[in-house]
């Protein structure tokens, strides 16, 4: 695209104007020769519309634009709430805008190249209450419901027993057998001894750790290797959690079950596996208030990971406080 040249200083009127011809050629430049989709032009005419504003204010041409102003103007949106993640999109449309009049031979240097948006807080973990747990471990399911044949349903409660009651991944749950063998052990595959009361498991970067397992998941179990062999396929399986032709059960399968699950068990939220392993470092770390303890059970390799569920803990004080302490809501009592 050819873009004639442009004068080196104008007035206010013709530095807005000749900006307003340069994003209106840009964005006719994205649609055209780039075939971005209808919304995404959309999106980067807003984006540029508040690089306009923004250099403006600041009496500067579009093409004098540098990195101070990008950071001063990075910084005004954060103060005034915007996000991480919105103001990472916006330096995008920025970026690209900058990039392609570098190409037309119109800036030197593309402003936005080396700035980035303020990191975004990592959100918490989603957790049940405890409750909630309870409520999901408690279900049981009937041979005639949606749960499936008392077969499955056996296995469905054992295998949420354990995500909850030990806080194992999904894969370290998918990774147990019944027994430990050599071709288990080289597999990085774990398994249970219930009269240990531990369950030996091989988690991230092949680290093994040993977790307790509690009554009611041992119950669970029990309860599920009764039946287990009961299917001829099951048999000669040694995972701990089959299907009923015989095939290890897969991660997907244990989401999809268990947000199934959940939903029968009459839960407002659809659970998936980890949000049980993040329940059971919270529930657990509200009781103990050991946060070491959490982390080895939990196969954190640093305690700073394990450390996110300390804020967990202080969310759930707070929401006690704000809905039972007296001097809560002493702002509002005022008016």
């Amino acid at each position: 695209m050819n873009t004639e040249a442009l004068p080196p200083q104008e007035g206010p009127d013709g530095a807005a104007a000749r900006g307003v011809n340069l994003v209106e050629k840009y964005l006719e430049h994205v649609r055209v020769d780039k075939r971005l989709a209808q919304r995404t032009v959309e999106l980067y005419a807003l984006d540029l519309q508040k690089l306009s504003e923004a250099a403006t204010v600041a009496g500067v041409d579009l093409l004098q634009v540098q990195g101070t102003h990008i950071r001063r103007w990075v910084a005004q949106m954060h103060s005034r709430g915007r996000s991480g993640r919105g103001i990472a999109l916006i330096l995008s449309g920025w970026r690209g805008f900058y990039t392609w009049l570098g190409r037309e031979g119109l800036v030197p240097a593309n402003p936005v190249q080396d700035v980035h948006a303020p990191k975004a807080a990592k959100p918490l973990p989603k957790a049940l209450s405890v409750d909630d747990s309870v409520q999901l471990a408690a279900y049981q399911g009937n041979a005639e419901g949606a749960s499936g044949d008392a077969w499955s349903e056996a296995r469905d409660v054992a295998l949420v027993e354990l995500l909850y009651g030990c806080g194992l991944r999904v894969g370290e749950l998918v990774g147990l057998d019944v027994l430990p063998s050599a071709e288990g052990t080289r597999a990085g595959r774990g398994w249970i001894d219930l009269q240990a009361g531990e369950v030996h498991v091989v988690g991230k970067g092949r680290k093994p750790r040993t977790v307790p397992v509690g009554r009611a998941a041992i119950a669970a179990v029990q309860g599920w290797l009764a039946l287990r062999d009961q299917v001829a396929a099951v048999a000669q399986t040694p995972a701990l959690f089959p299907g009923q032709r015989g095939t290890r059960l897969t991660a997907q399968a244990i989401w999809q079950r268990l947000k199934r699950r959940s939903q029968q068990a009459g839960l407002s939220t659809p659970v998936h596996p980890h949000m049980l392993r993040h329940s059971f470092a919270s529930h657990l770390l509200q009781s103990s208030g050991d946060l070491r303890a959490v982390q080895e059970l939990l196969g954190h390799a640093n305690i700073s990971t394990t450390q996110v569920y300390t804020r967990l803990d202080f969310q759930h004080l707070a929401k006690a406080y704000d809905a039972a302490h007296p001097r809560a809501h002493r702002k509002a009592d005022k008016n």
